[in-house]
């Protein structure tokens, strides 16, 4: 093999063929590095006091940082000023930040507030802006949500903190509701007293604060009562659920009628 055609130029630059074989393994090189002392780092903050969602927030920012930093050096084993391009790209940004930057550095900031003053947190369930789900990740533009059907949704961090966020599970623990319609013609005291046994028997419930039973409407064909029922954040589905089928259950079995809507039609002939 001829290895006089790696000193031969590039079309229309002073750049040699084995300057580029060189600079594509300098990149390749400093990328390998890269994801090493990106691991190193994200491994070195998960030992601090910190919280997941602000180690993996500079963790990104670091990566940013480090693969400019790269890019960079890449740029620079070409033979190209190193300079000029910081100051080339700096004047792009300028221009870029003159024509509507500003939601980008809204973002940004935002995201700092967010993984500072951590209103939600990794795995945690919250609902902000119509839209609900488990918080997966906080970038440095946008904060990632999955939903329990295995959606992403991905929310600009101004959105985020610029809204009012609903955070289900940061509490330990929850109170669930369920309502259920009586007949009229049922007893109520009945009917109370089966609901408070049926919840103080589950041992999903927690004793205090006590179970309870309302009344908390008189609808058109029903006397409806809600059951109130205290227990662990992570058990507020499973206990619900429980709860809805165990009442229909439990009034089927003590004679207490559960009615549904009816109407009474009269026609009147002429």
């Amino acid at each position: 093999m001829d290895l006089g055609i790696l000193d031969e130029t590039i079309l229309y630059s002073d750049i040699t063929l084995m300057n580029v074989i060189l600079s594509m393994v300098l990149l390749l090189a400093g990328v390998a590095v890269a994801k090493i002392v990106i691991s190193m780092f994200k491994n070195g903050m998960k030992k601090s006091n910190l919280n997941q969602l602000v180690i993996e927030f500079i963790s990104r920012f670091f990566s940013i940082l480090l693969y400019i930093a790269v890019i960079l050096i890449f740029v620079s084993s070409l033979g190209f000023d190193v300079n000029s391009a910081v100051l080339g790209l700096s004047a792009v940004i300028g221009l870029v930040l003159g024509f509507g930057m500003q939601d980008t550095l809204t973002n940004f900031a935002s995201g700092i507030w967010l993984a500072t003053l951590r209103p939600l947190d990794k795995d945690e369930f919250i609902s902000v802006g119509g839209s609900s789900g488990t918080v997966s990740s906080v970038g440095i533009m946008a904060t990632e949500l999955i939903t329990p059907d295995n959606q992403l949704i991905t929310v600009p961090n101004k959105l985020v903190w610029g809204n009012s966020i609903i955070n289900f599970t940061r509490l330990p623990t929850r109170r669930t509701s369920v309502d259920v319609g009586i007949s009229y013609k049922s007893d109520l005291d009945w009917a109370i007293q089966v609901a408070l046994d049926l919840m103080r028997e589950h041992p999903l419930v927690l004793d205090d604060p006590a179970p309870a039973v309302v009344v908390s409407e008189l609808g058109d064909s029903s006397v409806v009562l809600q059951l109130r029922a205290w227990t662990q954040t992570q058990n507020l589905w499973p206990l619900k659920w429980d709860l809805t089928s165990g009442i229909f259950k439990a009034y089927s079995e003590k004679g207490i009628e559960v009615p549904f809507p009816q109407r009474d039609i009269h026609i009147i002939k002429d």
